[in-house]
């Protein structure tokens, strides 16, 4: 069993080579092509034959796929996995001309065992055979996959590097992509105690020279008065986040105008910064970014190249079904620019939706559809309409822009987008209606002791002063200690009555080094909490996160306008949506092939009854119900 999974799981890797180096929405599953065997044949590519093996081969192994083959899903699924096998089969024919060697083949099979632990030969030969292997097919699929790779490194090849004005285009829409990080110039002073670190906190507060304080106190570049960077010009190199640590960073790049952060500590150690100088994230100058943009837009050109090397293969296509149980329809499901949008395309989106799959554990086969139909459906069919008019759009608007169908679309979008701007007033509100965003909670170290009666906690509560262990006192008042740690309000650490004694009451009493709570009932006993290093829930002012807003708030803007002026775009080129027409063929159809109920015996109590399991109409004006979501 364990030799066979590494198999399986070895085959999905060596399917990623067929499609290595395509980030596109061209993602099948080609799992089954080391699966490939014969059998009865379903349909024909060009004249290839299918077999119905493979094509089940390839539904079962996909947990999606798998999970119905009845009803308007059932319908998609098969759709579906014809659509994939005919394009994999189109790809495995146009690679036929490309010669691997065996030593090549030997190569990657070597390292495929060496991977998998299976240098044995005897492991090896059980571990095929498990997967219904041979040692010569295997190779073969190898070869085939080496092949494709090939192919597809070809193509990138000969596509033409980006031209200043593509690289000009990408660099002008994608601001946000190419900034320098926000960096600061100030000091700090790290010491290994709190009582001194926050002795020398005053000081500065003060008006004492944080330098000199540094210099003199500072376990961490005390030799250059604490300076964060290397001193240039008389003053400290100014530092990203990075180069602190997380909770100090944190703090310092929140003081946006600069100032002291208080005591920090991180790593067992004590941390004060002085924030000199905020350097804001900037646009880099084209010049800087060129290398970087150049790598993102040659990337896209070749993804672009392989996207039109499959559809050149799918548009030449001849099918023939053999086998009519696996006959599909697979109508224009929308029609933009002169071109026809299959409907196996928006199922390819759906199946491959990781929120789809999430629905399917959740409801049934049924219930899915109707929703996916209703709702994720059209947006797919919207999307698609985007993407295939996309070409046309930026030619006539004579973009410089590269890539996919999708790619294309995003750069439009992007163009639309590109004179939004963030107002201050625009920040305030988004920060007043999302202020619990910028809370931070209350939190401390918490010690709980419990008692079997309310007056042996009260007892405790009143007589314990601090002077002690609190643990040692606990245990020697006869109550049960639980030491619950670092506790946040309201990470289920406590039970809900204490964390409200612990955060929210405002009777703590002063007991040492920390604050004890009222006596608390927690389930059939009383409760008292030693709070210690407690921190009061806070609002980060709007200084504070004024940029993080900006960018958020940005980011929406920039999308809603890119949307609409994409959407106002595409409605020039007056693009047919027939998806309502496409679902209700679709369900006359796979209604009209479903078994008929098999009617009752006349006579019997029920026979004027319709069948459970038929489907009968529902009423004018009445809502189907949904079946039980334990059915």
């Amino acid at each position: 069993m364990k030799n066979k999974k590494l198999v399986n799981g070895l085959l999905s890797v060596l399917a990623l080579l067929l499609v290595v180096g395509m980030a596109y929405q061209f993602t099948p599953n080609l799992g089954s092509l080391f699966n490939r065997q014969t059998g009865t044949p379903a349909l024909t590519v060009n004249g290839t034959t299918v077999t119905v093996e493979e094509l089940e081969a390839a539904r079962r192994a996909n947990p999606v796929l798998a999970s119905t083959d009845t009803g308007v899903l059932g319908d998609d699924f098969k759709t579906y996995v014809v659509a994939q096998q005919v394009q994999q089969t189109l790809v495995q024919n146009a690679v036929k001309d490309i010669k691997v060697s065996r030593a090549d083949v030997a190569a990657k099979v070597k390292e495929v065992r060496e991977a998998n632990q299976l240098t044995d030969n005897k492991a090896w030969t059980d571990a095929l055979q498990g997967a219904g292997l041979t040692d010569s097919s295997y190779r073969e699929q190898v070869r085939q996959s080496l092949a494709v790779e090939r192919r597809v490194e070809e193509i990138k090849k000969a596509v033409p590097a980006a031209t200043d004005a593509e690289l000009r285009a990408y660099y002008d829409l994608n601001p946000g992509k190419f900034q320098t990080d926000a960096r600061i110039q100030g000091r700090q002073i790290v010491v290994t105690d709190k009582a001194r670190a926050q002795a020398l906190l005053k000081q500065a507060q003060g008006g004492a020279d944080f330098a000199a304080l540094a210099k003199a106190n500072s376990t961490e570049f005390g030799d250059r008065s604490g300076a964060l960077g290397p001193i240039e010009n008389g003053v400290p190199r100014p530092v990203a986040q990075v180069a602190l640590p997380a909770e100090v960073g944190a703090a310092a790049f929140a003081l946006t105008d600069g100032g002291l952060t208080d005591v920090i500590e991180s790593g067992g150690k004590f941390y004060v910064v002085k924030v000199e100088k905020y350097l804001a994230p900037a646009a880099k100058p084209f010049a800087d970014a060129r290398t970087d943009i150049a790598t993102a837009v040659n990337e896209q050109k070749k993804n672009a190249a392989v996207e039109a090397w499959v559809a050149g293969l799918e548009k030449d296509a001849k099918i023939e079904f053999k086998d009519l149980n696996w006959k599909v329809e697979d109508p224009t499901v929308a029609t933009v620019a002169g071109q026809d949008i299959p409907y196996s395309k928006a199922i390819e989106q759906v199946v491959n939706n990781q929120q789809f799959a999430s629905l399917l554990q959740q409801v049934q086969p049924e219930q899915a559809s109707q929703l996916v139909n209703s709702i994720l459906k059209p947006q797919v069919v919207q999307q698609l309409i985007q993407g295939y008019a996309a070409p046309t759009i930026a030619e006539r608007l004579k973009l410089n822009l590269t890539g996919t169908q999708q790619e294309l679309a995003a750069g439009i979008a992007a163009y639309g987008a590109r004179n939004v701007k963030v107002t201050d007033a625009e920040v305030q509100a988004f920060y007043i209606q999302n202020r619990a965003q910028f809370q931070t909670p209350a939190s401390g170290t918490v010690s709980e002791v419990s008692f079997k009666d309310e007056a042996a906690a009260l007892a405790f509560r009143n007589s314990y002063d601090g002077k002690t262990d609190f643990g040692r006192a606990a245990v020697k008042a006869a109550g049960t200690l639980s030491e619950r740690g670092q506790v946040t309000a309201g990470d289920g650490k406590l039970d809900e009555a204490l964390n409200a004694a612990v955060f929210e009451a405002r009777s703590l009493r002063d007991a040492g080094e920390g604050s004890l709570t009222d006596p608390v009932k927690v389930g059939e006993r009383y409760s008292v909490a030693y709070v210690t290093d407690l921190k009061p829930a806070a609002t980060e002012p709007l200084s504070a996160v004024k940029a993080q807003i900006e960018s958020q708030v940005l980011a929406q803007k920039q999308n809603e306008e890119g949307q609409k002026f994409l959407a106002a775009q595409v409605a020039t080129l007056k693009p047919k949506d027939n998806l309502k027409a496409v679902l209700a063929a679709q369900e006359k159809r796979v209604e009209a092939a479903a078994p008929k109920a098999t009617p009752t015996t006349e006579g019997s109590e029920d026979s004027a009854a319709p069948a459970t399991d038929s489907k009968t109409p529902a009423t004018e004006g009445e809502t189907p119900a949904a079946p039980p979501a334990d059915q």
